[in-house]
């Protein structure tokens, strides 16, 4: 098995095999939090637009999601696990939207398969690529805003890689570390209301969920992900 790793919006455009789109501040952390928190379906989507469409398709649906980290005007959420963590979600079809992630799904169309990642279903989700063994695996960290290299999805990827070739990770200490590089951000005053410091804490816990979600393109050409339990 191959394993390789790019970066940002090209790099998911031209992921080929099984591709894992990673971003861990925080779109991927966030759609693992709302499906814990009971949403029946994710949608994914690069645009604002295709969003408030998609709601007005779809019975008890939710609009969450970011542009400049700040939640969206007329969106019922931003894109923070903090807010996901005390919603009941439960029935809801959570339509999402963001800079990075989202726009990394939308763009992997040269994938066999397309899978999310972040800290919080590492494991998970490398134990489904074992399980599939493809000849090629293409890990893309989407970094920050998809334009600038992003340390916690660079050791994401470097941890799901470790994890599925069973070699020793250090990635664990590493982690606290991320707070006074990439994550910084969440510790700053002025963030507080949209990217408060629990967001850093929710999106570094490891192998919190024993799911993947797995990515499927709609006709609309939106995203529908998928639970897949191990």
């Amino acid at each position: 098995m191959k394993i390789a790793v790019s970066e940002f919006t090209e790099g998911a455009r031209q992921a080929k095999g099984l591709v894992v789109i990673i971003d861990v501040f925080r779109a991927f952390s966030v759609e693992c939090y709302a499906v814990d928190a009971g949403a029946a379906k994710i949608i994914a989507t690069g645009d604002i637009n295709e969003a408030f469409e998609l709601k007005k398709q779809c019975r008890q649906a939710v609009l969450a999601g970011e542009r400049d980290e700040r939640k969206i005007e007329g969106f019922d959420f931003g894109n923070s696990p903090t807010e996901i963590i005390k919603a009941n979600l439960t029935g809801k079809t959570f339509i999402h939207t963001t800079t990075a992630g989202t726009n990394g799904l939308v763009h992997a169309r040269n994938a066999d398969t397309v899978l999310t990642g972040s800290f919080v279903n590492a494991a998970a989700v490398a134990k489904y690529i074992k399980n599939a063994n493809p000849d090629l695996v293409t890990l893309v960290a989407m970094g920050y805003r998809a334009r600038v290299s992003a340390e916690e999805d660079l050791l994401c990827a470097e941890y799901i890689k470790s994890l599925i070739k069973g070699t020793d990770s250090d990635i664990k200490t590493k982690l606290p570390d991320l707070r006074f590089t990439s994550g910084k951000r969440f510790f700053l005053y002025e963030n507080i209301d949209h990217s408060p410091p629990t967001d850093f804490f929710l999106c570094t816990t490891t192998d919190k969920f024993n799911f993947v979600l797995r990515a499927r393109v709609r006709t609309d050409q939106n995203i529908d992900l998928e639970r897949i339990d191990n």
